[in-house]
């Protein structure tokens, strides 16, 4: 089915407000702000579908360490350290569409649209051209004013459901959130060093748990390029790999999860009933995604006095 008939759905957030964020933040202040971020990503999205699952990794990483603050853009330097050099953070893409929104909001509204309100903009945004729901979300989030790669402490993905459970609880994300999160990972990546240890290469005979021809698959793919120093990706769905839709779960039905936590989402008691409901209704799994990245996005968000609009994201506001 090509792209363009995907039917992409419409939802209105407006039940959900967090703190001082809300539907239409910039009506006043800066009204093309949402347009101009789309038009971004719809640019970059022509170029390279890729960014969906960029962006979605931004995002997830921002929200998880501090909160939706942005402070996963912090560059350092010589004399600051940043987010971005924590272990997780190191193959954390997609900056420059960041970049290329905020340069042209500080033009139209300077000093109006926070980086933090960019980046779920634009996730939201590129989920939908991929063939996702379009949901509203609230805006109106500050920048952070700190950036600790010491609190880069992210749910692996070699975890049991039981223990990643622990790192979306503690964020006040539910069971229901966590399995519909990472269905965001039918548009997503992985490295072979992240999941090599499952491969029968590495273990002397194919994991119970892995379809046997997508482990001849994927030895096949991270093998060939020993012993050169490249890290390959592959696709974590196997099935429809750039478009936004449910076969991730039916992937994991069949034992065809890359990574370890994927896979036991169909196996696990905790999960496994959300995981068939997904399978079987597309529909149901677009909604629950916009309500979940709602609540991802709420997560220790900034306003008010607490934090400020950066001029440039990649750097803190320098006092005038």
């Amino acid at each position: 089915m090509k792209l363009t008939t995907i039917l992409i759905f419409f939802i209105f957030a407006l039940p959900f407000t967090f703190a001082n964020l809300r539907v239409g933040f910039y009506t006043a202040t800066c009204p093309r702000a949402e347009t101009i971020v789309g038009e971004v990503v719809q640019r970059r999205f022509s170029q390279d579908k890729s960014i969906v699952a960029a962006l979605l990794r931004m995002h997830f990483h921002d929200c998880f360490v501090r909160g939706c603050d942005a402070s996963i853009l912090i560059d350092p330097t010589s004399t600051r350290t940043s987010e971005k050099i924590a272990g997780p953070n190191q193959t954390v893409r997609g900056f420059e569409i960041i970049d290329e929104a905020k340069a042209i909001l500080e033009q139209a509204c300077p000093l109006t649209v926070s980086c933090a309100d960019i980046i779920a903009l634009a996730t939201r945004d590129a989920v939908a051209l991929a063939g996702g729901i379009r949901y509203s979300i609230p805006t109106g989030r500050k920048d952070g004013l700190l950036a600790d790669p010491s609190l880069v402490i992210l749910p692996a993905p070699s975890l049991s459901v039981q223990g990643a459970l622990q790192f979306f609880t503690a964020r006040g994300l539910t069971l229901e959130d966590m399995v519909t999160l990472l269905g965001g990972h039918t548009v997503g990546f992985a490295h072979c060093s992240v999941f090599q240890e499952r491969l029968s290469s590495v273990q002397g005979r194919v994991d119970p748990t892995m379809d046997p021809e997508l482990d001849a698959k994927l030895v096949q793919i991270c093998e060939s390029n020993r012993p050169s120093l490249s890290d390959p990706r592959v696709f974590l769905d196997q099935n429809s790999s750039f478009l936004f839709d449910n076969q991730f779960y039916n992937q994991m039905r069949l034992r065809r999860g890359v990574l370890h936590l994927d896979q036991q989402l169909a196996f696990d008691s905790l999960s496994r009933d959300i995981v068939e409901d997904f399978a079987a209704n597309d529909g149901t799994f677009q909604e629950r995604f916009a309500n979940a990245m709602i609540k991802l996005g709420s997560i220790g968000v900034l306003d008010g006095n607490e934090g400020d609009v950066r001029r440039n994201c990649r750097a803190f506001n320098i006092p005038l």
